[in-house]
């Protein structure tokens, strides 16, 4: 097989790089303008495959930059796979545009709340999800959908905001938690190989989370510390109090609209229908605990 692969430089593209050569796969990773679509078509141009992961993955970059990089970008992967004639895209969303659901785990049946589509980071990737959707569904391109849930690991060097906030709490600046939400934490390299799984046995125009566990944002802080051997932070932030301090700008507001729920989802259809089988994250939290420690390091030296 040969295939394509946006943002192969970036924390979670890298991985489905590795993976897929480690599968014997011809990758090309060529970094390419998601705006050039002529660009593109030169670069997807003979592949069988397209894993569309380049994002703008941001919760303070300018909104106009991300509808340009998730929406207008992901437009011209599935004009240029159409036009190529690619055997399959399999495009790379989020967690966040099936929930969260107040009160239990979210599937891939379900939506976000429409108060979340506020932060431009989620309203543009559930934009381009669906854009990839529909492609499938008019039967123009083979595609599926992969919706990772909080990714963790080695390799997040520009930092995601999970990697800020993984080194972070590891470097002890992190003395609170907001009380009221939680994550679903999963190793990115069990996200990778479901990246490979969607290729080989996903259904043309499903979704899958692709998920590891559900830890309230206290246990996945704590979880942290005791790798990096810093006190777990102690501060118990009401919600109300982080949207006030949103408000003032002492912290980042779109990150605050998104932990008023737990960020819990199940990834039992991955499971089911691609055989998908998640790890344990404690290694790959070690391994991202470890690399921000070592940043630190080298930024003293």
């Amino acid at each position: 097989m040969k295939a394509y692969v946006t943002g192969a430089s970036g924390f979670v593209g890298s991985h489905v790089a590795r993976e897929l050569t480690e599968q014997g796969a011809e990758v090309r990773g060529d970094r390419v303008d998601l705006l050039d679509l002529d660009a593109l078509r030169r670069a997807i141009n003979g592949c069988d495959a397209v894993f569309h992961v380049a994002a703008l993955y941001s919760y303070d970059a300018d909104p106009q930059l991300m509808e340009q990089v998730n929406v207008a970008g992901t437009r011209n992967v599935v004009r240029a796979c159409v036009r190529a004639g690619v055997h399959r895209l399999v495009h790379c969303s989020t967690c966040g545009t099936c929930g969260p659901v107040p009160g239990r785990e979210a599937t891939e049946d379900d939506e976000p709340p429409t108060s979340e589509l506020a932060v431009p980071y989620k309203r543009t990737k559930l934009e381009s999800e669906l854009i990839v959707r529909d492609a499938a569904a008019r039967r123009e391109l083979d595609a599926v959908v992969v919706n990772p849930t909080t990714a963790v690991g080695d390799g997040d060097f520009r930092p995601t905001p999970t990697g800020r906030m993984v080194a972070d709490v590891a470097l002890g600046r992190m003395p609170g938690y907001v009380a009221s939400t939680g994550l679903n934490i999963v190793d990115v390299r069990d996200v990778a190989r479901g990246h490979v799984l969607a290729y080989e046995r996903g259904v043309t125009g499903e979704r899958y989370l692709l998920g590891g566990v559900n830890l309230a944002l206290y246990e996945f802080f704590a979880a942290i510390a005791d790798i990096a051997g810093v006190a777990r932070p102690r501060v118990r932030v009401p919600y109300v109090l982080a949207v006030a301090a949103g408000g003032a700008g002492l912290v980042n507001r779109d990150e605050v609209r998104l932990a008023r729920l737990p960020m819990y989802f199940t990834c039992e259809k991955a499971q089911t229908m691609l055989g998908y089988q998640p790890g344990l994250v404690t290694p790959a939290l070690a391994r991202a605990v470890q690399e921000a420690l070592q940043a630190t390091e080298k930024g003293r030296g």
